[in-house]
């Protein structure tokens, strides 16, 4: 039996990305409107594009999703509401969303309209998928760092509990080094939040890596967290035979170009993998010219990413965070004009003499006049242009460059040169999907019925399932000569040129020898056309409640009238988080109630309550934080959390959801609760004692957040370093050792402290976790002490300092300037000036 074929999802930033992915095979396209997607840089759409864009996709047999992927703030609710209003009623097949208030509205407006769990929603584990099923979803999006063995894991996991859901993976294009979803890094240095769609791309940008203060020489690698892109093209046979239902490719900011030479591509691959009947066949090859395309399409450097587990030392190469292209070699010698470069072997190995136009073959890839290529330079620095003419001499190329470009004195010898840019190749890409006429087509199906007298019936039928039906308008006779063979008609109805069909089969169940007029044959196929294209273009039909909103969800306030009243007199609880045993012992001796206390070895927790109910005076609490992420086989750290007997748990994740139900939870920023539906799920559905407001608010949000729930369920971070990116990457793995990762790394995370510095000059903090997952901290503590005052006159009761490597006595004087500014004995500037604190909340603009 054939493996099950994945739907082949592609990119859509425009028009000109809509039709390069149509033509090139794509079985869906995804999209953004102007609001409330995770590329707001991208052209976009209009909801009043969605008409004309829907029909045009559903003609050519292609699904459109819409991304409605980034976190909602309160006094957006109704735009957003309107929104999804619009796209129900346009027939879009689906919405990915990361909201989880946003989903919830939507299963309030239709039962049925579909929802795709965004990667944005970072699930990881079986007991996310069983989290956004509950919450409605149709699919999930996993996160990128699932490997096979992961997905494999999940299947099964989910099938064991009955749980019917679809996943997807992206399989080709750019790597977030963050956990989408967790990436807060454009937010915390430049007031540009990724969960709004507005990603800065702070990974890559070059860093210098400090390891116990000193500076650690690692020659060229400088992007230390740029990772290379994606290529699931080698893993293909493995995904398919997953049983993933959809496989995505990266791209809405990338070129029309690029989304038609990587979709057919991968179009090219899936076909010939599940027309593999054989489930242990293994002779699937990536194609040359394939792996080429690749390359020169954009890359990175193109790898497997986490699809066949971690690999620190590959992952990211630390050389170059732009687009590149094919390797070509380095520079050997300048000569006079020309710059001659000792040709890479796997590169330009035959390369063949005397071809037209100064030409040089190089089997799969051609290095020509007209071509682009760039020296690298390793310091960040680059230099480059279009090659003018090109020789061959032995294992050395000679390239001429067109007078006026760069300056040749910029190269220096062994300076790698890259190939990036190939107007023939780009041309033939742009052929792909130019012009008015279809150049992908859809399979159909054709049934012929008919006897002597009556008409020739001709039942169509396409992949999706739509089904015409088309009678001849005059009779079938007797055939004198030429009867209706499966051959002739055939011929004469397959002739589906101009249109987005071709036939796949025909069955021909004719009773004797017949025979029509090839007009008549004519007739019936255009009818067929038509009505086949009239079907599909209809817009879907869900269910919308005209009459529900996003009102209906909303917390009911009623009972927290009476708080309401007094709000200007509200005095907040102070919480503290710490991340030792000082730290621990600073926070108990400033008589703080609350304690979270977060560490990287989960089995030093016991030990720590121990000396917390030692050391603890009567109502103080210790609640402790599990990691950020949690995977299948994981649980053994949740173990050890349990254990140690706490009065509660700061849960991160869904898994933790699960794992703590039956114990006191406060939900974290990690969850991403940015507006009163999301909060009213979370604390009735998982009966948490509190949520953290997500770090994307600013304080205009906040205080919309705080007056739109009950003011005792939310709590507000208003001290921290940010924690900017959440990696599954290890830098201590991949730049102060030889290993892959934990099992052969030498854990050096024990040994050393390491800090990144950025281009202004800030150190930054970089810790591992339980799971050797990687947190780089902003250096810089912030804090919101300003706006404390405006947060509690609307109803703040609980603010959160965190602590990160600050020393005890620090720690000691920084709970007291908080407890003083409550008290009204110091305003919130001179709290941020004497502890020297960059003053935000939230998003406002950094240094980035």
């Amino acid at each position: 039996m054939a493996l099950q074929r994945p739907e082949l999802l592609a990119p859509a930033g425009d028009w000109e990305c809509v039709k390069a992915a149509v033509e090139n095979g794509a079985d869906a396209v995804y999209f953004g409107l102007e609001k409330f997607n995770a590329r707001m840089r991208a052209q976009n759409f209009t909801a009043g594009d969605l008409p004309e864009l829907l029909q045009f996709l559903h003609r050519r047999g292609v699904k459109g999703y819409v991304t409605l992927n980034t976190l909602i703030f309160p006094q957006e609710l109704p735009q957003a509401e309107a929104y999804l209003r619009t796209m129900i009623a346009a027939g879009v097949d689906a919405v990915i969303v990361q909201d989880i208030g946003l989903c919830r509205l939507i299963r309030h407006l239709s039962p049925d309209f579909p929802i795709h769990g965004s990667t944005q929603m970072t699930i990881t584990s079986a007991a996310g998928v069983a989290f956004a099923h509950d919450l409605g979803c149709q699919l999930v999006v996993l996160a990128r760092e699932c490997s096979l063995k992961e997905i494999n894991k999940i299947q099964s996991q989910i099938t064991d509990q009955q749980i019917s859901m679809p996943l997807e993976v992206f399989v080709h294009g750019a790597l977030c080094v963050a956990y989408s979803g967790q990436c807060l890094t454009s937010e915390a240095l430049g007031g540009r939040s990724a969960n709004r769609g507005e990603c800065a791309q702070a990974c890559r940008m070059p860093y210098e890596l400090f390891a116990d203060g000193a500076k650690v020489d690692l020659g060229q690698r400088s992007y230390l967290l740029s990772p290379q892109d994606l290529s699931g093209l080698a893993v293909l046979p493995e995904l398919v035979k997953s049983g993933v239902t959809c496989l995505k490719i990266e791209g809405r900011l990338k070129s029309p170009e690029y989304v038609a030479n990587v979709t057919r591509v991968y179009r090219e691959a899936l076909d010939q993998v599940c027309g593999v009947k054989d489930h242990t066949d293994t002779s699937f090859q990536i194609a040359p010219e394939a792996q080429y395309n690749l390359e020169m399409g954009f890359s990175r450097g193109l790898y497997t990413g986490w699809f066949e587990g971690i690999d620190n030392q590959t992952l990211v190469h630390g050389q170059f965070a732009k687009k590149r292209g094919v390797y070509l070699g380095t520079v050997s010698h300048i000569n006079g004009d020309r710059v001659l470069i000792e040709a890479a072997s796997s590169t330009l190995i035959g390369a063949k003499h005397s071809v037209k136009r100064g030409s040089i073959n190089q089997g799969i890839a051609t290095l020509k006049a007209g071509d682009g290529v760039v020296f690298d330079h390793g310091t960040g620095q680059e230099f480059g242009g279009r090659i003018y003419k090109v020789e061959s001499q032995g294992r050395e190329i000679a390239l001429t460059f067109a007078r006026h470009g760069f300056d040749l004195r910029n190269l220096v010898q062994g300076m790698p040169v890259w190939k990036t840019s190939d107007p023939e190749l780009e041309k033939q890409w742009r052929q792909t999907y130019g012009g008015e006429q279809p150049k992908f087509t859809r399979p159909i199906q054709l049934k012929v019925y008919g006897a002597v007298q009556t008409p020739l019936t001709v039942i169509a039928s396409d992949e999706l399932g739509h089904t015409v039906q088309i009678d001849s308008s005059i009779p079938l006779v007797t055939a004198t000569k030429q009867p209706l063979t499966t051959e002739k008609l055939t011929a004469q109805l397959g002739r589906l040129g101009n249109t987005p069909f071709h036939l796949a089969t025909l069955e021909n169940h004719l009773e004797g020898e017949l025979m029509l007029p090839v007009s008549e044959l004519n007739q019936v196929r255009r009818q067929m056309v038509m009505e086949l294209e009239q079907i599909r273009t209809m817009p879907k039909r869900w269910t919308l409640h005209t009459s529900h909103s996003h009102k209906e969800l909303l917390p009911d306030l009623n009972q927290s009238s009476k708080s309401i009243k007094s709000m200007g007199q509200n005095v907040p609880q102070l919480i503290v988080l710490v991340r030792n045993l000082d730290q621990l012992n600073a926070a108990i001796s400033a008589e703080v109630n609350t304690i979270y206390c977060e560490l990287e070895d989960p089995r030093c927790y016991r030990e720590i309550v121990k000396n917390f109910r030692q050391k603890s005076r009567h109502g103080q609490t210790i609640w402790l934080a599990p990691p950020r992420i949690c995977k299948s086989g994981e649980y053994w750290i949740l173990d050890q959390v349990l254990r140690s007997e706490a009065d509660g748990y700061l849960v991160r994740n869904y898994d933790q959801l699960k794992y703590f139900a039956d114990q006191k939870c406060v939900a974290d920023f990690s969850l991403n609760i940015a507006n009163a539906l999301t909060a009213k799920y979370f604390k009735e559905q998982y009966n948490l004692v509190r949520l953290t407001v997500s770090y994307d608010l600013n304080t205009a949000q906040v205080e919309d957040l705080l007056v739109s729930c009950p003011q005792d369920w939310l709590e507000i971070t208003i001290h921290q370093h940010m924690p900017m990116f959440h990696m599954e990457h290890c830098v201590f793995c991949a730049f102060l050792s030889t290993g892959k990762d934990f099992t052969d790394c030498g854990r050096p995370c024990d040994k050393h402290e390491i800090t990144l510095r950025d281009r202004s000059g800030v150190s930054h903090i970089l810790q591992a976790d339980a799971g050797c997952r990687n947190t780089l901290f902003n250096g810089i503590a912030q804090t919101g002490a300003e706006h404390i005052q405006k947060l509690q006159k609307k109803g703040v009761k609980y603010l959160r300092l965190e602590f990160l490597n600050e020393s005890a006595a620090l720690v000691e004087q920084t709970i007291s300037a908080y407890q003083q500014l409550l008290r009204g004995e110091l305003t919130g500037t001179q709290l941020w000036q004497s502890l020297k604190l960059h003053n935000r909340l939230g998003v406002t603009r950094g240094n980035l």
